[in-house]
This record gives C-alpha cells, structure tokens and sequence, in this order.
C-alpha cells in the first residue's frame, strides 16, 4: 500500500474545506431569500477547479465568470430558436463551447449551463442570477481563500 505524502493530504483537505464553505454560503443563500435561486450544479465542478487546480487556465476567473455567462446565454438563445428538443440541448452545448473557444474563456463546468436553460425554460434573467452573480461569488471566494493559504490565485499572467 502507498502512503500518501501530508502534504497532499493537508492540501486536499484545505481545498475540501474551501469547497465547503464557499457552496455552503450559496447553498444558504438558496434556501432562505424566496423565489430567487442562487445555485446551480455546475458551481460545483467550479469549485473543484478553483480550490485543487487554481493555477489552471480553466480556473481563472476570466475564463469562470465569462464562460458561465456566454455558455449559459447560449442556452437562452437557443430556448428562444428552438424551444425544448434533442437537437436544441446538442445546438445549445455546442454553441457553448463555440463560444467559449473563440473568446478563450474555456470552463468546462459552464457546458452544462445550456442544459439546465433549456430543460428549465430559463430566461436572461438567470444569466444575471443565479449565472453571473453565482461565478462573481466563487471568484470573490476563490481569491480570498487562495490568498489566505498563499497560493498563486489568479494566476498573475492573463491568459
């Protein structure tokens, strides 16, 4: 049996307990302000890049905040076309990450933004909330956190 360095043990629970604290904070925020929704499941894959891949171009937050909201517009432009069908789930994805590539602002959690637009009939106004705000938290946390463990986030180079 291999033994797992502390290190990476200690890294992995900081980065647990940053992942914890930070969807527990939306998690809150979604079950006690009525009607307004303030998490969705892919902030959970988000959280997994910003707290044990930060120094990935995938995490930083230009590419967390604008491929939430392009890929989650895209959702939202393609309801509009198309309506609920297989062939819009497959155009709204794909548009995603059309978009994501030719902005590069790649963030793979954000592929399943179109998905849930489409299945749940959303309008531009989830882009704002739960899309925009939610990614503009997990930056905010994202940062803070980092910082007070003194790991390089954002990375300084803007990719």
């Amino acid at each position: 049996m291999k033994i797992i360095k502390k290190e990476i043990v200690i890294n992995a629970f900081l980065a647990s307990i940053g992942g914890f604290f930070c969807i527990g904070f939306l998690s809150y925020l979604n079950m006690t302000i009525d009607g307004s929704i303030w998490l969705i499941p892919p902030f959970g894959a988000s959280m997994v890049l910003v707290m044990a891949a930060h120094e990935s171009p995938l995490a930083q937050p230009k590419n967390l905040i604008l491929g939430h909201v392009f890929s989650a517009l895209s959702g939202v432009l393609i309801y509009i076309l198309l309506g609920e069908s297989f062939y819009s789930l497959g155009a709204g994805v794909a548009l995603a990450i059309f978009i994501m590539m030719i902005t590069n602002t790649i963030h793979p959690p954000a592929g399943a933004n179109p998905i849930i637009v489409i299945l749940g009939g959303k309008s531009f106004s989830f882009v704002l909330l739960p899309v925009a705000v939610g990614a503009f938290i997990i930056i905010l946390f994202a940062i803070m956190y980092n910082k007070i463990l003194g790991r390089n986030y954002p990375k300084s180079k803007i990719n």
